[in-house]
């Protein structure tokens, strides 16, 4: 007999996607772990924001630099196998750096070097990563199956920094690396389960020239590089996570468990984001609502950064996170059924590109501009920006608020040419 699951879980019917967001959640718990450990131990070796900000700086690089890379390369090779090297490697990469730590070996060009590193690695996972989960599930199911990964990420990112903010202050910052490396190698076991077969379809042309073509592809649909920009100047204007140490330290002095309650917060908020849009039908104008909530994300952030108050404080950063939730599943859901297989992997690198590099700059100029008006401010004053940004692609973006998604079948029909083969489900 099938597996039954709740009309919200249908995709989990699916076995290899099953395994996939299950090594997912596992994945993103460690990296969570990580991102607190990462920050708390910048924070407490410096005691500067501009240091905070270049962390952040160094580990948008190899995004900006290597992903279109990563993507291309995620187009021409069997994905799978591609995820699993990407995984030991980050896994060996999150050992060395907790020997590092746990010896007292910490310096800053240390934590650079690791950061830029780690990255690297992300940078060939993440387009893999993305182009694999449209090859196991059918076509009807992949909103579901988007839904629940924007699900899986926010549990685990509200889990994984309150567990990293005890082990911190239980055990010591390097324990926190450690329990990462060790969900990477999970990872890795359960990539080797999955029995799919999932190469990509061989690609027309290869090399320079298929990279190029990538690049085309979304340049001709304006619904995909709008959505892109959009998400990339609402987190580049406006970045908590980078101000949090500080905002845990100095301002609400809620000390390292305070901070990784902060982390969770929005994760926390974007669960019901999640939860609502996996139970609820999708929007005739998915664009405009993106804009919407895209708004609300910034006013939420600029009243975070007015707030002395821990209570509001988390309540202000999990409604951010529940408007943020809601945007990326739709802005996901849009880019997959807008884009054929063959493709998948060079569009999913350029969007996280967009979408990595986004917050990662936002946290470098926060850190910044925080060292010079101070970390409150820099909230407010990123937050009033989001906002101006968004309603603002009412001229810069008109299809955005207008689209309807109609014209996307078409076109996924003609780019296409082929139709998906219909992974089984556990009997």
């Amino acid at each position: 007999m099938p597996l039954r699951w709740p009309q919200a879980f249908g995709a989990l019917r699916y076995r290899d996607y099953r395994l996939l967001w299950i090594g997912q959640f596992v994945s993103m718990l460690g990296v969570q772990m990580q991102t607190v450990a990462l920050s708390w131990l910048v924070y407490d070796l410096t005691g500067s924001t501009a240091q905070l900000g270049g962390i952040a700086l160094a580990r948008a690089l190899p995004t900006i630099a290597l992903s279109l890379f990563g993507g291309t390369l995620a187009d021409q090779v069997d994905r799978r196998w591609l995820l699993i090297v990407t995984q030991s490697l980050a896994a060996v990469l999150l050992t060395l750096l907790a020997v590092a730590v746990s010896v007292g070996w910490t310096s800053m060009p240390l934590l650079y070097g690791f950061a830029l590193a780690t990255s690297s690695a992300t940078a060939f996972d993440s387009p893999a990563r993305q182009a694999l989960i449209p090859a196991l599930v059918p076509r009807e199911r992949l909103t579901n199956a988007l839904t629940l990964n924007v699900l899986a990420f926010d549990t685990a990112a509200v889990l994984g920094p309150a567990i990293g903010g005890v082990l911190i202050g239980a055990f010591g910052t390097a324990s926190a690396f450690w329990a990462n490396a060790t969900t990477y190698l999970v990872v890795v076991v359960v990539l080797l389960s999955m029995r799919a077969s999932v190469a990509p379809p061989a690609p027309l042309r290869r090399g320079w020239a298929a990279f190029l073509d990538g690049l085309a592809f979304v340049r001709e649909r304006p619904i995909l590089w709008q959505l892109m920009l959009l998400d990339f100047f609402a987190t580049l204007l406006v970045s908590s996570i980078g101000l949090l140490p500080v905002f845990a330290k100095d301002i609400l002095r809620v000390g390292p468990n305070g901070l990784g309650l902060l982390f969770a917060a929005p994760s926390a908020g974007a669960i019901v984001g999640s939860l609502l849009f996996a139970f609820l039908p999708a929007p005739r104008r998915p664009g405009y609502v993106v804009v919407l909530v895209t708004v609300g994300y910034g006013m939420s952030l600029a009243l975070f950064g007015l707030s002395r108050w821990f209570p509001v404080a988390l309540s202000l950063l999990a409604a951010a996170g529940a408007l943020d939730a809601v945007s990326m599943a739709m802005r996901h859901t849009v880019r997959q059924l807008a884009t054929p297989d063959a493709y998948r992997g060079r569009v999913g690198a350029l969007a996280s590109v967009f979408a990595t590099s986004g917050p990662r700059l936002g946290q470098f100029q926060a850190g910044l501009v925080a060292s010079l008006i101070g970390a409150q401010w820099a909230m407010v004053g990123g937050g009033i920006a989001c906002v101006v940004t968004a309603l603002s692609s009412r001229w810069w973006a008109p299809g955005l608020w207008l689209y309807r998604g109609e014209e996307l079948r078409e076109q996924h029909r003609a780019a296409a040419g082929q139709v998906m083969p219909q992974p089984s489900s556990d009997d």
